[in-house]
């Protein structure tokens, strides 16, 4: 606390410049020019909610303010030092108690003894070349879960430190590209939730910053035109998402249909073209599936607003409630990638101890895990090792989890391997898939032993729990023994003939 009529050594945001406000030295445009657009138009209003400022985002007296940390939220890095300084030691007893951030994540805290309110903390991802794609879209997810937490606590202005550490070695440049897109997306859409948004930068960060603020907040005309040429290729989705090209399947809203017979009216003609097309082919019967389709376009529209105002609903109850107690249990977390570059997440049906947890709570932390994975394509590792009665989901509670989630769960989730199964969980399983959620059915792939499971996804991508290892490892040294025996018998039969 600073002594009576001392000056605060902390930074009020409002006396800051904006990035609106700072001088532009641009060449003008030529006529031929002119027509010429950006993806990230000059919008007067976002900029003056930015700015850029080099020091300690500790210090700054807004709302809320980011810290990158590890996963145990107790990283030694310079930001978070200079925090945990600044807020005093209720800020670590608080962490205690928050068991950790899986990296993508965002988790708030109060700000203590610091000038902001609140402490909005997030893991940034290990940069390997390698995983390049998983690295962007956990990044990604930093800054876009940070968002999106500030605008359910209606939090008015928000300081940035830059999402990356030494040790996680993301590289500046790739990492700012992603920082100020997803910010500028996220502006475009929901501005009036942020009054200001500042990027507390070092020295080094302040030239990169510098050189990159004018390719997605351009301050004039001059100034879109000539940051164009050096956009990156990607400059990812509505939401400033990393893409993936060879993911991408391009669909016409009249597919196979040339742009030069878009006059032509009428339900026949709309449909005449369609089955020529390469996409097309893949479908049973598009022409009546086209039909149904329009014929019941409003009610399906409708359906999912619905759906989705529910899942946003159950979405901002996961990320409200303490599910701590779910979270010790170690029954739901991500792991490496399939041989595919596809994020795979492991359930452990061990433990899960249906008759004595809240469900609805696991429920709860179900949606608060996956909401982030589930935006790209992923799979599911669910080990049925040595569970028993106590530990199995009943298929009500799967068809509500089916049904309350978001349709991007089931679309981008390529594959679920159930591991060990039992002759009574494949009957169980086929009954669920065929009668119940029969578009789980060709994804439930069963695997008996490990060794099937590595076709699929490499050995060092998983982390499997001891008793799977041991497990499996006892399964098959019994399976190689009953076949010696076996051998052995029918050779001694053999030689008694």
């Amino acid at each position: 606390m600073d002594p009576l009529g001392a000056p605060s050594h902390f930074v009020d945001i409002d006396s800051l410049p904006v990035w609106a406000d700072q001088l532009v030295t641009s060449q003008p445009v030529g006529e031929k020019q002119v027509d010429v657009h950006s993806p990230f138009p000059c919008r007067k209003d976002i900029n003056a909610k930015i700015i850029l400022w080099r020091g300690d985002v500790a210090l700054l007296n807004c709302t809320a303010i980011v810290n990158t940390s590890n996963e145990a939220l107790a990283d030694k890095n310079p930001v978070s030092e200079s925090i945990y300084m600044h807020a005093g030691p209720d800020l670590r007893a608080e962490l205690q108690k928050l068991k950790g951030c899986r990296t993508g994540e965002a988790k708030l805290t109060k700000g203590y003894n610091l000038a902001a309110r609140f402490i909005i903390h997030t893991v940034g991802p290990k940069y390997k070349s390698r995983y390049r794609t998983a690295a962007e879209s956990s990044l990604y997810s930093c800054y876009r879960n940070i968002l999106q937490l500030a605008m359910e606590h209606a939090i008015a202005s928000i300081g940035f430190c830059v999402i990356n550490t030494v040790k996680r070695g993301y590289p500046l440049a790739d990492a700012t590209h992603i920082a100020l897109r997803t910010v500028r997306r996220f502006l475009e859409v929901h501005g009036e939730a942020l009054e200001k948004v500042v990027f507390a930068v070092s020295d080094v960060e302040e030239a990169v910053y510098q050189k990159m603020l004018p390719l997605y907040f351009p301050r004039s005309l001059e100034e879109e035109i000539q940051s164009l040429a050096f956009l990156p290729a990607d400059i990812g989705n509505a939401q400033g998402e990393p893409v993936v090209p060879e993911r991408q399947i391009r669909i016409s809203e009249k597919p196979g249909v040339s742009e030069d017979n878009s006059d032509e009216e009428g339900l026949e003609a709309d449909l005449s073209f369609i089955g020529s097309h390469a996409f097309a082919r893949m479908e049973g019967d598009v022409d009546k599936q086209r039909r149904l389709i329009l014929q019941g376009q409003l009610s399906e529209a409708a359906l999912q607003k619905q759906h989705q105002r529910n899942y946003n609903r159950w979405l901002c109850r996961a990320r409200a409630e303490d599910l701590s107690d779910i979270a010790s249990l170690k029954a739901l977390y991500q792991t490496g990638v399939d041989n595919c570059g596809r994020t795979v997440m492991a359930v452990v049906g061990r433990n899960i101890p249906v008759t004595i947890i809240d469900m609805e709570k696991a429920l709860l932390y179900f949606i608060h895990v996956m909401d982030h994975i589930v935006v790209k394509e992923y799979v599911i590792v669910y080990f049925h090792t040595l569970t028993n009665a106590y530990n199995h989901l009943d298929s009500d509670f799967l068809k509500k989890l089916f049904d309350i989630v978001d349709f991007k769960y089931k679309r981008n989730l390529k594959a679920l391997y159930f591991v060990h199964p039992t002759f009574r969980s494949k009957v169980s399983t086929w009954f669920f898939t065929t009668f119940t959620i029969s578009s789980l059915k060709d994804k439930v792939h069963h695997v008996e032993n490990l060794q099937q499971l590595f076709t699929a996804i490499p050995p060092e991508q998983i982390d499997f729990p001891p008793f799977v290892l041991e497990y499996d490892t006892r399964v098959g040294t019994f399976k190689i023994k009953m076949s010696v025996l076996s051998k052995l018998y029918l050779i001694s039969s053999i030689k008694q003939v």
